[in-house]
């Protein structure tokens, strides 16, 4: 809640504020009543009266029915609602682009997978593909009778405040001016149009809807042709100066360890990235533009108790616990949640990793090391979370 010892700001912007909080805790903390919100948030119970009728009137939050087993007079229950609403996030993978529709409770209205070689198709025909996917999934939407309030893109790269990409080695880009050309193919959508980076995204995903969800200090590895980091630290997201934060695909690892494109050996993308992971499991693999099928073969060697799969992933497990005490020490999270094929691949990789961890932690218990239930999704998915931000943050819809 805003402090009222400021007596210069402005009314609206006090109002905007204390919806905000009000639709944070419902979030948090639904099912759960006015006088809940009240005496959790320190907001008077006139001013939350006001501000749930203007969230429902909205259809940012509804009353379920449900009361409280209390004494005296029974208490409607708040949910939030957003069934009006949606944001939608895409995900641009070195060989796949992912979308998903998703309201205020995150759970996705639309979920959509199309392969698609992003990392030879180039710039211009990936913002054709893009943009075609976006008027699908806004058709889809509207014709359910949903607004969609915003649209956000991950991409696995480094990616600044204007929506430009100055690097995105997995798709071999730089320089693209990503937010300005989807927005001209788009021809003004009516909604923003933002980009990010996959990481940032992802860890958003993890940190609202995932199992460990509310985690203060929290970061999500991806897994892909780079790694990348997703950096949560007190409850916010990590961006750094230049909005660059979370780069470790070139935290080194070892140094005689295999060529990195970046120019060094050893770097954790040239060790644990999915090109590195499949090239050392199937020699025989060639190059690989879709890399879903041999991840497959990975799992079902390694499920037939194939030794030099078995071998391997228990390597490539260690140096994954590696990195993550690097991680650790820097940043002392309470849990890193890794995804892509490192997702796919847990349940060899991480024994390894833990026991490498619990080798290298300075203090037991330590950082938790856990594999991400969201799926190649997770950047969608914050993609999606991202664009609600607006609304989040007490802005009432257009209309």
């Amino acid at each position: 809640m805003i402090s009222i010892d400021r007596p210069t700001a402005d009314l609206g912007d006090v109002r905007v504020t204390n919806r905000a909080v009000v639709l944070r805790h419902v979030r948090r903390h639904a099912p759960c009543s006015r006088a809940d919100v009240a005496a959790h948030t320190g907001l008077n119970k006139a001013t939350v009266s006001s501000l749930v009728g203007e969230l429902i009137e909205h259809g940012l939050l509804r009353e379920t029915g449900l009361t409280e087993n209390r004494v005296g007079r029974p208490a409607t229950m708040l949910v939030l609602d957003g069934a009006r609403y949606v944001g939608l996030g895409l995900r641009v993978g070195a060989d796949e682009l992912v979308a998903v529709a998703a309201g205020l409770g995150g759970d996705p209205v639309l979920t959509w997978r199309r392969a698609f070689p992003a990392a030879t198709a180039g710039p211009e025909e990936t913002v054709k593909a893009l943009a075609a996917l976006t008027r699908r999934a806004v058709t889809r939407v509207t014709g359910a009778e949903r607004t969609v309030l915003g649209l956000t893109v991950g991409v696995p790269g480094l990616v600044d405040a204007a929506g430009d990409v100055p690097a995105a080695p997995a798709l071999g880009w730089r320089g693209v001016p990503l937010a300005a050309a989807l927005r001209r193919a788009l021809r003004d959508p009516g909604f923003p149009v933002t980009v990010d980076s996959e990481a940032n995204l992802a860890v958003l995903a993890e940190q609202r809807h995932g199992p460990y969800a509310g985690t203060a200090d929290l970061v999500h590895l991806t897994g892909g042709p780079v790694i990348g980091g997703g950096l949560i630290s007190g409850g916010r997201l990590l961006r750094g100066g230049r909005g660059f934060a979370g780069d470790v695909g070139h935290l080194p690892l070892a140094a005689d360890g295999p060529p990195c494109a970046c120019g060094r050996r050893g770097c954790l993308t040239a060790l644990l990235g999915v090109d590195a992971v499949i090239g050392r499991l199937l020699p025989d693999a060639g190059p690989v533009t879709d890399h879903l099928p041999e991840i497959e073969r990975i799992q079902a060697l390694a499920r037939a108790g194939d030794e030099p799969a078995r071998t391997g992933l228990t390597e490539i497990g260690r140096l994954l616990g590696q990195a993550v005490s690097v991680l650790a020490g820097l940043l002392d999270p309470d849990v890193v949640v890794v995804g892509g094929h490192l997702a796919a691949l847990a349940p060899w990789l991480l024994p390894a990793a833990h026991a490498e961890l619990a080798a290298r932690a300075p203090v037991p218990p330590g950082v938790r090391l856990e594999a991400s239930t969201l799926g190649s999704a997770a950047g969608a998915l914050g993609g999606a979370t991202a664009a609600l931000a607006t609304v989040e943050a007490g802005r009432l819809p257009a209309g």
